[in-house]
């Protein structure tokens, strides 16, 4: 019988280098399956539908609220973000262990449903270099920046909580530990 796979959740708030991180830690795990959630945000350059992101239209996310597809969900930014349920409970059932770059309220979702599951929370070694890492992305305007930034308060005080934190201030460094938790966790 296979060992069951887990979860590992790395949440972040917005331009702290989430993805980044994740690419690094799964050179080093490359057996780690990557959730690849669903949104109705526009992909930004080089984002690719079904590995970056499912890109849905609102009416289709709906569609599928409605139908309970979802994990866990939310509403960022007037856009939904999720994960749906056939792909972690497929990859589970098998043995593979899945990562996920989900926000601190789906994290906590997650953690409920999945008791077991590794959450990491990666600060931005300052709130000035989150400034400076979400302007410099140039794909948001200025409303969605400030709205970005006025969150991270929140993201904080739930990261907080989180059993395990980084500080992602060097990517090679920050992707080591988190490696180091999951082996150590798994």
């Amino acid at each position: 019988m296979n060992k069951p796979g887990r979860l590992i959740v790395i949440s972040a708030a917005s331009g702290t280098g989430k993805s980044t991180v994740i690419k690094e830690v799964m050179k080093q795990l490359p057996d780690l399956v990557f959730s690849v959630s669903s949104t109705t945000r526009k992909a930004r350059d080089g984002e690719r539908e079904g590995v970056h992101y499912h890109f849905l239209t609102h009416e289709e996310f709906k569609r599928r609220i409605e139908e309970n597809r979802f994990v866990e969900w939310e509403e960022v930014y007037g856009e939904f973000y999720g994960t749906e349920h056939e792909a972690l409970e497929r990859n589970l059932k098998i043995g593979k262990s899945i990562i996920l770059d989900i926000d601190v309220m789906g994290g906590e979702h997650l953690h409920f449903l999945y008791p077991d599951a590794i959450l990491i929370f990666l600060y931005p070694p300052s709130f000035k270099e989150l400034r400076r890492r979400i302007n410099s992305r140039g794909s948001e305007n200025p409303d969605i920046i400030s709205e970005r930034l006025a969150r991270f308060p929140l993201e904080k005080e739930k990261g907080n909580k989180y059993p395990f934190r980084v500080v992602n201030d060097d990517v090679q460094r920050a992707a080591s530990e988190v490696v180091n938790i999951i082996k150590e966790n798994s």
